[in-house]
């Protein structure tokens, strides 16, 4: 990813709906979400949404599936890993053994098992 991409997502995601969109949309992976479940889960209307969406899109964040009348959204996952890896790209000058917290954190982050409510 360079620069200028990296401008472009950053700036989808500092839209607050948008980034709540796409935190959703991520969670929702790999199954995505249809449009209407996006603007409820944001409690936003349908057509704020899919403004939204579209920038998202654009950004290279989301990707868009027709099907029949529904649109199933679904984050973009290599556009996430070329985001994180524009930033990390210069991490520590080099120095694994600096970076490694960083990335340790963001693995736990990424792959600790969802907690399940009690019953």
């Amino acid at each position: 990813m360079d620069a200028k991409k990296a401008l472009a997502a950053f700036a989808a995601l500092a839209q607050p709906t948008r980034l709540t969109a796409f935190r959703k949309l991520v969670a929702a992976q790999p199954d995505g979400l249809a449009a209407g479940d996006v603007a409820a889960a944001c409690k936003v209307p349908h057509n704020t949404m899919s403004t939204h969406l579209s920038a998202l899109t654009r950004a290279g964040l989301v990707t868009v599936e027709r099907q029949g009348r529904v649109m199933t959204y679904r984050a973009d996952l290599d556009g996430l890993r070329g985001l994180v890896g524009f930033l990390m790209r210069d991490c520590c000058g080099g120095n694994a053994a600096i970076c490694a917290p960083v990335i340790q954190e963001f693995n736990a982050a990424c792959c600790a098992p969802k907690e399940r409510a009690s019953v």
